[in-house]
């Protein structure tokens, strides 16, 4: 399938399941995901789907892939409405991870699969932010200890949460860190190639913490810490170059409460004590968020 998130789409959905169903697939086949996380989502979702569920193994090839979107078992595709609003819950038979492919990847594709590393590290363990902080750059520049750690102790913390919460009842919505307005400048931007998944999580965890500053639960210092280190990595902050002439904040905010999160039209955000110290919070003001925004907003346009 070609590459890009316009492919997690109902039109590719239906070209996959067509071709399965023409193959003579039976409830014993296994179907194969070897890509980043876009084929896996839409193997996942086509096996999901498919004679009401077949088998299917994950052999992601990205860093983003590896560390987050093939453990899980979230499978799903984009519409017009946002991200990954259709799909199931079908946990992979098997993950297996060679970190070999990495050395294919470009640049931009391991930065973008470091900001879910390091989201980990946001969400509940300062140390492997500070690993991060020092062994980053390596690991971006092809230091296979530092990405085999990265990629165990990604999927150690995701499996953890998990397993305690499968249907993303209640704590699996930590991992959503940064996701809220990440999946809000997607939806706006039109999920097109100039943004990738891993850039709008980076920007979206600096909102989040900006936000937590904003409402009196975070250290300033804590936002300049996690904003400074995607800045040295090579990981947006912000939404210069990205936000389009006519977007605004209440129109990004549509696009939040579009979110699969989203409850009754109310937004539910991963928020942070610091760094490390992540927690839910569904009663967020608007207008706390309406003020993030803009900041961020007029930071884009030097307004």
């Amino acid at each position: 399938v070609p590459p890009g998130e316009e492919t997690k789409s109902f039109a590719w959905v239906e070209k996959v399941t067509d071709q399965l169903l023409a193959a003579g697939i039976d409830r014993k086949t296994t179907l194969i995901a070897l890509g980043g996380g876009v084929v896996g989502d839409l193997t996942g979702f086509a096996a999901a789907i498919a004679l009401r569920g077949i088998d299917f193994v994950q052999i992601p090839t990205t860093l983003l892939s590896q560390v987050d979107s093939s453990v899980g078992g979230k499978t799903g595709i984009d519409t017009r409405h946002g991200k990954n609003l259709i799909g199931a819950f079908h946990q992979p038979r098997l993950v297996i991870a060679d970190t070999r492919a990495l050395d294919t990847l470009p640049r931009r594709e391991l930065l973008c699969g470091y900001a879910e590393v390091l989201k980990y590290g946001v969400i509940d363990d300062p140390a492997l932010f500070d690993w991060l902080t020092e062994a980053g750059a390596g690991l971006i520049d092809g230091d296979a200890v530092a990405r085999r750690r990265a990629i165990l102790e990604s999927c150690r913390h995701k499996t953890a949460i998990v397993s305690a919460d499968e249907r993303e009842g209640g704590v699996r919505a930590l991992l959503n860190m940064g996701h809220t307005f990440a999946h809000g400048i997607e939806a706006a931007y039109g999920f097109g190639d100039g943004l990738k998944h891993g850039e709008a999580v980076a920007i979206g965890m600096v909102m989040a913490l900006n936000l937590s500053v904003r409402l009196g639960y975070c250290p300033a210092d804590d936002e300049k810490r996690l904003a400074a280190h995607l800045r040295e990595i090579g990981l947006p902050t912000g939404l210069t170059g990205i936000a389009g002439p006519n977007w605004t904040a209440e129109a990004l905010i549509g696009h939040m409460q579009k979110d699969k999160k989203a409850e009754s039209g109310k937004l539910t955000f991963i928020l942070a004590r610091g760094v490390g110290q992540s927690f839910i919070a569904s009663d967020v003001a608007e207008n706390s968020v309406t003020e993030t925004l803009g900041y961020f907003l007029r930071s884009a346009t030097g307004a």
